[in-house]
């Protein structure tokens, strides 16, 4: 499959998880970083995703310290941020909420505010390339650490990250990207994983962490 060019897609036949507790088969219209009310203009690209699952990057630890009236940021509907994934297997709500991992051969896409940071199980650009900026590098590179988990998550400049829990050094390992205040993981081991930066912690996967 050609990954999409165009700043204005429309993702199809997709089964979309668009609020807690409701899923239902329909279409996602994206024109720029925000999801937008359908139908499509005329010759706006389309992605075929029947039978796959579209799904927030939601992380339950930053919804929570958002105050009940943001906490709709993360739905998937229009006027949000074009933050979501795509995958071509069942996710429960509570994956989408505490740990979402995706097998690379079941991840059609990832969008993070309209920009696209994966494709067919492949990211779209090198990693490293986002923290060669110096604000994106100052914001992001370091350890950061969860002492309630005994967690330390090392994210370099050269895109890689590793982790140190409990004290066994590079116990996951493998690359990262960022954009805006979103973390997109593919590890070593063969799976991707999620995570925000939110006033200066980062949430991933139930860990809360800042940085050293």
């Amino acid at each position: 499959m050609t990954p999409p060019s165009a700043d204005a897609f429309v993702v199809t036949g997709a089964h979309v998880r668009a609020t807690p507790g409701r899923v239902g088969r329909g279409d996602l219209y994206v024109v720029g970083e925000r999801l937008a009310p359908g139908p499509a203009d005329a010759g706006t690209e389309v992605i075929g995703a029947d039978g796959a699952h579209a799904v927030p990057l939601s992380v339950d630890s930053a919804v929570a310290q958002l105050p009940p009236s943001r906490r709709g940021r993360y739905d998937l509907v229009p006027g949000n941020a074009a933050t979501f994934a795509v995958v071509r297997r069942p996710v429960s709500e509570a994956q989408v909420r505490t740990m979402l991992v995706v097998d690379p051969r079941d991840l059609l896409a990832v969008w993070v505010a309209g920009h696209l940071e994966a494709w067919d199980g492949t990211p779209t650009r090198p990693a490293g390339q986002d923290v060669a900026d110096p604000t994106v590098r100052a914001t992001w590179v370091g350890t950061w650490h969860d002492p309630h988990r005994d967690l330390q998550q090392h994210l370099r400049a050269d895109g890689r990250y590793s982790e140190t829990r409990g004290g066994r050094a590079d116990a996951y390992t493998g690359r990262y990207w960022v954009h805006t205040d979103r973390i997109t993981y593919l590890d070593d081991s063969g799976f991707w994983a999620f995570g925000q930066l939110l006033d200066g912690v980062l949430h991933h996967a139930g860990f809360v962490m800042t940085r050293r």
